[in-house]
């Protein structure tokens, strides 16, 4: 006898988690981005907390989904993005990661994340994390079944600031491996010749901490990187433009290159 189906965490009404973008591009660069949104589903009202923390890096990662959308749209890469906030479930942690489903984010309790049932977690994953993550999976399985190269590009924004600690860096590399693009990531945006650019700073990928990297970058053995702005340099629209228009170039320029070596074919 098999056992009911969760409750349902979604109205039908509700927007689906995955935005896509330019789904049926040529463009080698997958771009993702796991901290996009900032939805809370209807169901779980605003978690307890006030419209202002929803404002806040506890909720999205702020600036990224403005320079996500003029990226995709300047360089014709497809973007796949997860529209409800990390509060309600974190696209970019394994399941058995305390960041999760957070109990507490920077010092700010979320008491609509307190005391949920096995049906509660399940929905979450059910109807957000999954639908995500296997959107992902396909597009790259398409991809390779059509012989056509992915490079991963995972989006993300970092405070200034941290637990009262100030973070220099302008702009930030992350990976494991990477086989090759993080490094390539950090020669051209050095070369822009005002930036502090981060290696692994300021966060490193981990198989404890991280999902997206390890899982569809690293073990399917992609050419990937991470990619972390500053959230004060892309808070208003003007910088997410600016930002989206020298990465593009920079895309363009590290697509011209791997062409060059045979690492990835037109």
């Amino acid at each position: 006898m098999h056992s009911p189906v969760s409750h349902p965490l979604l109205d039908t009404d509700e927007v689906s988690p995955v935005r896509e973008d330019n789904e049926d591009s040529t463009s080698p660069f997958l771009l993702t981005c796991d901290h996009y949104g900032k939805r809370i589903p209807e169901r779980l009202g605003q978690l307890g907390l006030t419209a202002s923390d929803l404002e806040r890096h506890i909720a999205s990662d702020v600036g990224i989904a403005g320079v996500a959308r003029h990226l995709a749209q300047i360089s014709g890469a497809h973007l796949i993005a997860q529209r409800y906030s990390r509060l309600v479930i974190d696209c970019n942690r394994p399941f058995e990661s305390p960041g999760s489903i957070p109990l507490i984010s920077e010092a700010t309790p979320i008491p609509g994340n307190a005391g949920l049932s096995f049906d509660d977690i399940a929905a979450r994953r059910r109807e957000i994390f999954t639908p995500y993550h296997q959107r992902i999976t396909q597009t790259i399985d398409r991809r390779a079944a059509k012989k056509q190269p992915t490079i991963l590009l995972s989006l993300h924004s970092f405070t200034p600031l941290y637990a009262g600690v100030a973070r220099p860096w302008h702009v930030g590399t992350l990976y494991q491996n990477g086989n090759g693009l993080p490094q390539l990531l950090l020669k051209l945006l050095r070369a822009e010749g005002h930036f502090l650019v981060g290696d692994n700073e300021p966060y490193a990928v981990r198989d404890a901490t991280d999902y997206t990297i390890p899982v569809h970058g690293e073990r399917r053995g992609l050419i990937n990187s991470g990619l972390e702005i500053r959230q004060d340099l892309i808070i208003e629209e003007v910088g997410q433009i600016e930002w989206a228009e020298r990465l593009a170039r920079i895309l363009h320029e590290i697509e011209g290159r791997l062409l060059a070596q045979g690492l990835v074919k037109h």
